[in-house]
């Protein structure tokens, strides 16, 4: 972070984007010596008027943007939140305020570095200076590099480079100036004027306050199990933390400092942790990577719309799968082991090309994070960075290693309510247990739960053929 002596003589302007938090927020920390502060989010149509936008992610944005006014306001400040693409909102303020220095928090994608570029350009035109602050990202991509230079295509020994890099230190929440006194107080919008759609009915709260809870009891136990608990689907063994991460209502830096990587648990979480830096690695480096293959295999895609239909529905006969799916749209969130399985049998069993099932995911994750969703997908489609790219998660193998007791099939594909334990995974070998004295009950499937739509030995021989692993 580079000293400015600016920014301790004027005015200063932060920017939020994806990191709406006080604690640890160097962007903020910068700007606490100035004599005044005006700290701004604009609602950029640019974003607004596309697909990202969708109805989980901005109430999120919305409960988080609240969370961050009010505790902006307990330290003396305030947020200003104006319709505008950034430059427009910061070069209005800038003008109105007589701004000496613009901070924001620098960012990985291409529309993050255009943004970058035009704030810089108007904080020049108005005669202020411009800094991007360390804060959305553990690790800087810069300071990873392979061997040959550039950017890392394996994870593990990403992993290795990556675990040698000492992280900036985590900062305290600061004094922070008074906004100017002609600077009007700007009411937060509903989501009824930002979209049309309606979030998903068990969408959670978001915001640092709920957030920074979550990770408290996180920390204070159940993560000494996640070596082991975050593949039991069923149990809520998992942080689920990275929709705070998403927007920033959480400091990864904050969040790794925690962690004792001595304790399997702690490890093991600072791994995802350092997935998240492994992705936005191969974003910074591919900016093309929610269109075009990471590495091709030149697939000849299936163009199957009602299996398409039928696997974002929740309705493909294989209970893992089905589960999985209607989890997304209830919850807006899905359990990690069933991204993996779901995008599999998309792309694997039935041979659907992995944009379709990113778009889909992008539009219900609450957490939908360019780098994070599009890496993963190229990744289980065998486009990406795994280095076994045929692999092929078997869907009734995934649910009895995961779900041993159905637990988590039954909660979310009522249909198979009655089926007990692990036989809940191959429902049409099942029977109903019969009342003592009478026949078995036939068939455990009730309300026309259906057939599977896809033979697994028959897809898998016709993946391995397409991807030519496979002769006739």
């Amino acid at each position: 972070m580079a000293d400015d002596p600016s920014a301790t003589r004027g005015t200063a302007l932060v920017l939020l984007t994806r990191d709406l938090r006080v604690h640890d927020h160097p962007a903020l920390v910068a700007a606490a010596g100035a004599r005044r502060l005006v700290v701004a989010f604009a609602l950029d149509p640019t974003i607004l008027d596309t697909p990202y936008a969708a109805p989980n992610r901005l109430r999120m944005l919305l409960d988080a943007l609240a969370d961050v006014r009010s505790a902006l306001r307990d330290l003396g400040s305030d947020l200003t939140v104006v319709r505008g693409t950034a430059e427009q909102v910061v070069g209005d303020l800038v003008a109105a305020h007589g701004v000496t220095h613009v901070h924001c928090s620098a960012d990985l994608s291409a529309f993050a570095r255009r943004r970058e570029a035009a704030l810089a350009a108007v904080a020049t035109a108005h005669g202020a200076t411009f800094t991007a602050h360390p804060g959305v990202m553990l690790v800087d991509p810069g300071l990873v590099r392979a061997t040959g230079g550039g950017h890392f295509k394996v994870f593990t020994p990403y992993w290795r480079r990556w675990s040698q890099v000492t992280p900036r230190p985590v900062l305290g929440v600061p004094d922070l100036p008074p906004p100017p006194d002609d600077l009007a107080s700007t009411p937060l919008p509903e989501l009824t004027e930002l979209t049309d759609g309606t979030p998903a009915p068990l969408l959670t709260a978001g915001g640092e306050t709920a957030a920074r809870e979550r990770l408290a009891w996180w920390m204070d136990g159940p993560i000494d199990d996640y070596a082991d608990g975050r593949n039991r689907m069923a149990e809520d063994a998992t942080s689920r933390l990275s929709g705070a991460l998403h927007l920033g209502c959480l400091s990864v830096t904050e969040v790794a400092a925690g962690l004792d990587p001595r304790r399997p648990g702690h490890e093991a979480f600072l791994q995802e942790l350092c997935w998240r830096d492994f992705n936005h690695q191969l974003l910074d480096a591919r900016p093309d990577l929610a269109v075009n293959d990471v590495r091709t295999k030149d697939d000849r895609w299936r163009d199957a719309p009602d299996e398409l239909a039928a696997w974002q529905e929740g309705r493909t006969g294989y209970p893992i799968v089905d589960a999985g799916m209607r989890q997304l749209v209830a919850e807006g969130w899905m359990h990690n082991r069933a991204r993996m399985v779901t995008a599999s049998f998309l792309t694997k069993h039935l041979y659907v090309d992995w944009r379709h099932g990113a778009r889909f995911f992008m539009w219900h994750l609450a957490d939908g994070d360019l780098a994070n969703n599009y890496a993963q997908w190229q990744w289980t489609a065998g486009t990406g960075t795994d280095s076994r790219p045929n692999r092929m998660f078997n869907p009734v193998v995934q649910g009895e290693r995961y779900d041993p007791d159905g637990a988590y099939v039954r909660r979310w594909v009522p249909e198979l309510a009655a089926i007990e334990g692990k036989a809940v995974h191959q429902p049409r070998d099942t029977v109903v247990a019969a009342t003592p004295g009478l026949f078995a009950a036939g068939p455990a499937v009730e309300d026309g739960y259906p057939e599977p739509i896809v033979d697994h030995r028959d897809a898998r021989d016709r993946f391995l053929r397409a991807r030519g692993a496979l002769e006739d």
